[in-house]
């Protein structure tokens, strides 16, 4: 079975950035997508960004202009940059991938909660 492995996270002050990794082990197979959703504390799970196979991207509102998603597919890896950071981006960033054979589309970020996850890496921005 594929397991992600998250790491990056970290705390930083507001305005800073911070690069979060997503590493598939294992029992790699065909992903439709891989990307990150985020839940605030107390908060609900957001769609953050994905990307698929081809390249192709999609992003929550509140990341464009200031995240962007990449993949090294030699590495079995997505990266997600955040620049910008806001207090209001606090929270878990999970790496999520969705099989290709799932009835959820990647064009939103947020169907990723019903895909396959990892642990989760901690982001905190400080104001």
């Amino acid at each position: 079975q594929v397991q992600l492995q998250e790491s990056g996270g970290g705390s930083v002050q507001s305005g800073g950035s911070l690069r979060l990794s997503c590493t598939a082990v294992g029992n790699t197979y065909r992903s439709k997508c891989m990307g990150w959703f985020r839940q605030a504390p107390e908060g609900e799970r957001e769609g953050v960004a994905t990307i698929d196979s081809v390249g192709s991207t999609s992003y929550g509102n509140f990341a464009k202009g200031r995240f962007t998603i990449s993949q090294d597919n030699a590495k079995s890896t997505v990266y997600l940059e955040m620049n910008s950071l806001k207090p209001e981006d606090t929270g878990m960033y999970y790496c999520s991938t969705l099989p290709a054979g799932s009835w959820y589309t990647c064009s939103n970020a947020r169907n990723l909660v019903f895909g396959h996850t990892g642990q989760g890496t901690q982001v905190t921005v400080s104001s």
